[in-house]
């Protein structure tokens, strides 16, 4: 079941750069969704220019996979917001629209999901971390559908389960543990801030859901594990496109010679 896991003797290294990342984004989070909870759309625009060159200048120091996962993560995690927002109106931003700033910034969260994985911190204490993600969220959703809070939080709840199916099944659990921190963090600075607001009721099957829904870290996993399954395909084919091309050239240098 924890195949995935690290083993318990795993050695950790502790690198400044990983906790950099982590601690970067978390900051910007903070300081980004409080700022635009009362600010213009000029000024969401700034913070996307912003936000933007963070990004690239985090990707610098980062291989060839690990930056093709980052492009997947904001190309599918954007298709995503216009769906399930604009669309769907499963959540709505205050202009009712998907900020300047939300697309790099899915390419940060997802790049300290990976920093976090690959950290000491993460890889010596896996266990003890997972036991705790599980049981405050699990505590979280069971909260949600107590009937105590106001508004309930069904979908929470089935997210949730989704979640520890993406942590025991998949493989790369620390990625999604990683992910619940920072985007638990986000959405309920977002949510509290009143940057975005989660819908009463999910508009496809009507279920409760809370502001943010507990499980919702469940949405950015899937996002985690498409920008990891696909990166590798991508940059193969991108490889024998390259390929083709180079000995495409000889060849046609080659004909234009004979010819001649």
């Amino acid at each position: 079941m924890l195949r995935h896991f690290p083993q318990p003797n795993t050695s950790g290294v502790h690198r400044i750069r990983d906790y950099f990342i982590a601690t970067l984004t978390f900051t910007c989070v903070a300081i980004s969704l409080n700022l635009d909870a009362n600010g213009s759309l000029e000024q969401q625009n700034t913070m996307g220019l912003i936000a933007w060159s963070f990004l690239f200048g985090l990707l610098l120091g980062e291989n060839k996979e690990v930056r093709m996962q980052v492009i997947v993560a904001v190309a599918f995690a954007t298709l995503g917001e216009h769906f399930a927002s604009i669309y769907m109106g499963g959540y709505t931003y205050r202009f009712g629209n998907v900020p300047a700033y939300v697309p790099p910034g899915h390419g940060m969260v997802y790049l300290t999901a990976v920093a976090l994985a690959r950290s000491g911190l993460f890889l010596l204490h896996a266990r003890k971390i997972a036991a705790f993600v599980i049981a405050t969220c699990g505590a979280w959703s069971l909260w949600g559908i107590s009937g105590y809070p106001e508004q309930g939080d069904q979908v929470g709840a089935l997210l949730f389960c989704v979640f520890l199916i993406y942590l025991f099944k998949g493989r790369s659990p620390m990625v999604y543990l990683a992910a619940f921190f920072i985007t638990t963090w986000l959405e309920l600075i977002g949510t509290a801030a009143g940057t975005w607001k989660w819908a009463t009721l999910e508009p496809i099957f009507q279920l409760t859901q809370g502001n943010p829904p507990s499980g919702v870290a469940a949405w950015y996993c899937l996002v985690d594990a498409v920008a990891i399954g696909s990166a590798p395909v991508l940059l193969k084919t991108l490889k024998k496109g390259t390929d083709w091309v180079k000995a495409g050239k000889p060849k046609n240098a080659e004909q234009g010679v004979r010819n001649d």
